[in-house]
């Protein structure tokens, strides 16, 4: 099935689902919590309670779909492996001068191609912003199919399905016949998988989240101490982290009725990851609440939290959560890897076990959400690489 040539693409909400979200907020119910409750429970309820206020009072959305709007978006119908045509949206920065080389960059659960607005100007136009157009790429951001603004598949669709329509969406409607792949969350295990499936139309890979698990047992080097003790403090805190994946992997459905209809659910469901996964200790996530309510609202206005959840399922189901056991990534591999991520950073050898580690850079400070929460360190790290490993 051919892909269709892309078609530009406008944010504009319907003033009426505008007018219902406000009248939902304005009649929002909200539990009661323990006393001092603070965060161990989910969503500190002071917090939350001022959050919504300002959604409903001085959220701006119209700002927001400006910010959103600010570079070129388009819509293209790629085929499925399914058969299917669906629709994916992307935004697609190129960049001043000839010859940049193409950078399409990943998003995953719960966050969306928002994440990455404030980084894509100084990746596509350096010298812009005091640096050197030799750094420029033509950087491509879409939303994975079920999120956002891109269509919702007729069936959930797995990792790799997914990397195989991203890739036809860069060569055969973009034209490109090689390029980087840079991702986070979802975004880092489809990266991942794209290298192993697509090099060498994927030339390089740059992650910012510990990504495949490797294969293990016979056959395979014997885990070390170092690794071990990792696995251990992994555990730990994915103890306290990860429920909501085991809700999204089985009964997604169930949950989808509830976050569907109220706003507020949604963003419950949604905000709280923004803290625990970001820095758990502090009073508050570290973003505005205009940044958080656009990546809700993204959310809100095209009803897909429940589409959003299916890859957890299809994940799974497909063992696709584990590298190959005969197959690694052979192309160039970077880490970018923060310590309050949703597991702390793992040693090198645990993630030479999957492939190619060419670059490995440990922020000091930060989290899972790093295009918001350090763009420019997440700007340099890309530029590093690709000058070092791909020039």
């Amino acid at each position: 099935m051919a892909a269709s040539a892309p078609t530009p693409f406008t944010v504009a909400a319907d003033p009426a689902a505008l007018a219902d979200l406000s009248e939902r907020l304005a009649r929002v119910r909200l539990p009661g919590a323990p006393d001092g409750a603070g965060w161990r429970f989910g969503v500190e309820p002071g917090y939350f309670r001022r959050l919504i206020d300002y959604w409903h009072d001085r959220y701006d959305w119209r700002g927001a779909e400006a910010r959103l709007n600010r570079h070129p978006q388009f819509t293209a119908t790629v085929g499925c492996g399914t058969g299917e045509a669906l629709r994916l949206h992307f935004l697609h920065q190129r960049s001043d001068g000839e010859g940049a080389l193409p950078l399409l960059m990943l998003h995953g659960w719960p966050g969306s191609y928002f994440e990455f607005l404030d980084v894509v100007g100084p990746l596509a136009r350096p010298q812009a912003c005091g640096g050197s157009a030799a750094d420029a790429f033509d950087v491509v951001v879409p939303s994975l199919p079920g999120y956002g603004f891109s269509g919702i598949p007729a069936a959930p669709l797995g990792l790799r399905e997914v990397g195989a329509l991203l890739n036809r969406m860069m060569t055969e409607v973009l034209g490109y016949s090689r390029y980087i792949v840079q991702g986070g969350d979802w975004g880092a295990l489809i990266a991942a998988w794209m290298a192993i499936d697509h090099a060498p139309a994927v030339q390089a890979a740059h992650l910012n989240m510990v990504a495949l698990r490797p294969p293990l047992g016979s056959g395979h080097p014997a885990i070390t101490a170092e690794e071990q003790a990792w696995i251990d403090a992994a555990r730990a805190r994915l103890k306290h982290e990860t429920a909501y994946q085991d809700v999204h992997a089985t009964k997604s459905q169930t949950l989808a009725y509830g976050l569907t209809d109220s706003p507020a659910g949604l963003a419950a469901w949604i905000v709280e990851k923004f803290h625990g996964w970001s820095d758990g200790a502090a009073a508050e996530p570290p973003f505005s609440m205009d940044a958080l309510l656009t990546n809700v609202m993204i959310y809100w206005l095209t009803g897909t939290i429940n589409s959003s959840t299916w890859l957890y399922r299809t994940a799974r189901e497909n063992g696709e959560l584990r590298a190959p056991p005969d197959r690694r990534i052979e192309v160039p591999c970077a880490y970018l890897l923060a310590p309050h991520d949703l597991a702390p950073p793992p040693p090198t050898s645990w993630l030479a076990r999957v492939g190619r580690v060419d670059r490995r850079n440990d922020l000091a400070a930060g989290g899972h959400f790093v295009a918001l929460e350090n763009g420019p360190a997440l700007i340099a790290d890309v530029r590093e690489f690709v000058r070092t490993h791909l020039r």
